[in-house]
């Protein structure tokens, strides 16, 4: 099939990538023309600088020019093409109601141009960004607007996890698909030919509306999960003496009815999803006039989450971060990959630099490049106080206290490292619970305070 693909960031580059490799001639499209450049160069590195998702660029760098092409222009591609999958940014609005500018801009450009296309066979135009409960109806009626013949809509929501996108596109848990006429499931059922009648794979089809409420309901009860064991088992292993919290996990989790996903305590859960989603679930429900109490709840807990232990280091080690340098380790909102959106280290760097460190001394495997945008001093001119390194061992040097954000698996050996690098009094902040040896540094006099656990060792009453 001949399809097109608008919008080429995290979503629309994977699905782009995937839907390539399976044979399909496809053409990614975005108005950027610096990233569309970096994408046909076919280079890593290139790639790499706006999207890093394991095995991505060399998916790319095989399909390029021969199933996948892209372009900076829609003018020429448009006959003949079936469907056009819609993957464009959707973020929140201050009152956490979705920012559809992009989008509407995007749906306005491509019915201008499919009214005046001489092909007439039937073309859908897939939703597959996150939108609004009723965006396929908004879709429907811009097309309506513009004259365009012989076109349907659906919504086929994505439901990648961040550093393992490929793998989940190449073998997704479930295929959703929105739709009104056979004729449109017919041209998806197509796209997704390996997937609808597969043994493991569940392929199901349902109204736009449903899809789009599944994507929502699924994502706010995945952050459900995370911040019921934030909410509850993290308080439990800090106010209460004795409790192993990965005991806890398993114990709990002993029951087949329970999920094991989610049941870890963190500071916090980031990335593109999860946050804006819950935001707009609520907002749709507070314009129904609907209750969303328990959304509202989950929501503030992540919040929480992100900056809590650096209230905590104050009152339980009574640690003074004013003139301290800090050791940051970790930026992206989670291992394998160097997304930042709504990362834990946004909020913990604008904590710290509100309790007047000296310096933060920052590592991250991937993310480096991304947090210069983030923290950049034209913006702020105290992120002047953010250096970035090469190593943890190399950001841990000549600090008073470390805070791991991000759940590297290198961070797991941290250990030597620390003992190697800087001398008791210290205090470690182990947002991740990544360090599991936390005894021998406790026993060699290091602070140790981890989300889930009460300080080690306890500050002593004067």
């Amino acid at each position: 099939m001949k399809i097109l693909v608008a919008g080429t960031g995290f979503v629309g580059l994977t699905h782009a990538a995937v839907l390539a490799e399976t044979g399909h001639q496809v053409y990614a499209y975005d108005i950027d023309k610096t990233k569309i450049a970096a994408y046909s160069s076919g280079e890593r590195a290139q790639i790499e600088r706006y999207v890093n998702e394991p095995g991505l660029a060399t998916i790319i760098k095989d399909t390029l020019n021969r199933y996948l092409f892209f372009t900076d222009s829609v003018d020429d591609i448009l006959e003949g093409t079936e469907a056009i999958f819609l993957c464009l940014p959707t973020p929140p609005n201050l009152d956490g109601s979705t920012d559809l500018t992009a989008y509407t801009n995007a749906a306005h450009h491509l019915a201008e141009k499919l009214a005046a296309r001489t092909d007439r066979r039937r073309v859908v135009l897939v939703n597959k960004s996150t939108v609004p409960i009723g965006t396929a109806r908004y879709l429907q009626r811009i097309l309506e607007e513009h004259d365009v013949p012989n076109f349907g809509v659906a919504s086929n929501p994505e439901f990648l996890p961040e550093g393992n996108a490929v793998e989940g596109s190449r073998r997704p848990d479930r295929v959703v698909v929105g739709a009104d006429s056979e004729e449109d499931f017919a041209i998806l059922r197509h796209v997704y030919a390996s997937f609808v009648n597969h043994v493991r794979i569940k392929y199901i089809e349902t109204t736009p509306e449903t899809a789009e409420a599944i994507k929502y309901v699924a994502n706010t009860l995945l952050l459900t999960y995370i911040s019921f064991w934030n909410g509850i088992g993290a308080r439990l292993g800090e106010t209460f003496g004795n409790i192993r919290m990965e005991d806890l996990k398993r114990g709990v989790t002993a029951d087949s009815r329970i999920s094991t996903w989610g049941s870890y305590v963190s500071n916090g859960a980031g990335g593109s999803c999860f946050g804006k989603d819950i935001q707009s679930l609520m907002y749709q429900l507070r314009r129904q006039n609907q209750p969303y109490a328990l959304l509202k709840e989950v929501f503030e807990i992540n919040e929480y989450q992100k900056t809590y232990l650096i209230d905590r280091a104050v009152n339980e080690a009574g640690f003074n971060f004013n003139n301290k340098t800090v050791a940051l380790l970790g930026l992206a909102f989670k291992k394998r990959t160097n997304d930042m959106r709504d990362s834990s280290a946004l909020k913990v760097v604008e904590a710290l630099l509100g309790r007047g460190v000296k310096a933060i001394r920052a590592y991250d495997p991937l993310a480096t490049e991304e947090a210069k945008h983030y923290f950049n001093p034209k913006n702020n001119n105290l992120f002047e106080k953010i250096s970035y390194h090469n190593s943890a061992a190399d950001a841990i040097k000549g600090t008073d206290a470390l805070f791991i954000t991000t759940d590297w698996e290198e961070f797991r050996g941290l250990s030597s490292t620390i003992t190697q690098t800087v001398q008791p009094p210290y205090l470690i902040i182990d947002g991740r619970r990544m360090i599991p040896d936390y005894m021998n540094l406790v026993g060699n006099g290091y602070q140790y305070l981890a989300v889930g656990s009460r300080l080690l060792p306890r500050k002593k009453e004067a």
